[in-house]
């Protein structure tokens, strides 16, 4: 069982996955890398003067990957909640549990809906740590924000989610904070 289940690897996924994996959990990052970040230009993501989405997703995957998360290629089609967290189930019957389940899937928002979520016209409901009413359940992204979203935004967000379940796991307040030698 993983630490952490995420669904979705844009940037908010794989932000969240980059700092939990970064902080020694478990990760497993669900994603066919079909994000439309593929087809974007980035020229205002702060620090990178220019890249294409696509350099962006391979750098961002490569750097998630070395840290020590995994990032399979499967398309997610169910997901319930369990006394030890959650289950999550591939389209071709596969089965996953992980203790937090990060729902970062773009604007689709069928598995955040399927369960329980509330959906408003701007998106699921979550706090601006990516809590949603069901606990252990995160959501991020573009399904958060299915009107003015962005790239750094989301990446944002990942990262803030991941720093709530870290400080849920420590029983205090988390910070990630890497100084030079």
């Amino acid at each position: 069982m993983a630490d952490v289940l995420i669904v979705g690897d844009g940037p908010a996924g794989l932000s969240a996955a980059l700092f939990l994996a970064k902080n020694d959990m478990s990760v497993t990052v669900f994603g066919q890398n079909t994000t439309p970040m593929h087809k974007a230009m980035l020229y205002n993501y702060l620090g990178i003067p220019e890249m294409t989405g696509t350099d962006f997703q391979n750098t961002s995957r490569e750097q998630v990957k070395k840290l020590g998360a995994e990032i399979l290629d499967e398309e997610i089609t169910g997901a319930e909640k369990t006394e030890s967290g959650f289950v999550i189930t591939g389209a071709a019957g596969s089965r996953y549990e992980g203790k937090y389940l990060i729902l970062a899937s773009g604007t689709n928002t069928k598995l955040a809906e399927g369960l329980g979520l509330e959906k408003k016209n701007k998106g699921i409901v979550a706090d601006e740590d990516g809590k949603t009413a069901v606990y252990g359940l995160y959501a991020v992204g573009w399904n958060t924000r299915l009107i003015r979203t962005q790239a750094i935004i989301s990446a944002g967000q990942g990262a803030s989610t991941a720093l709530e379940i870290l400080s849920v796991e420590a029983g205090e307040d988390v910070h990630d904070f890497d100084f030079v030698d």
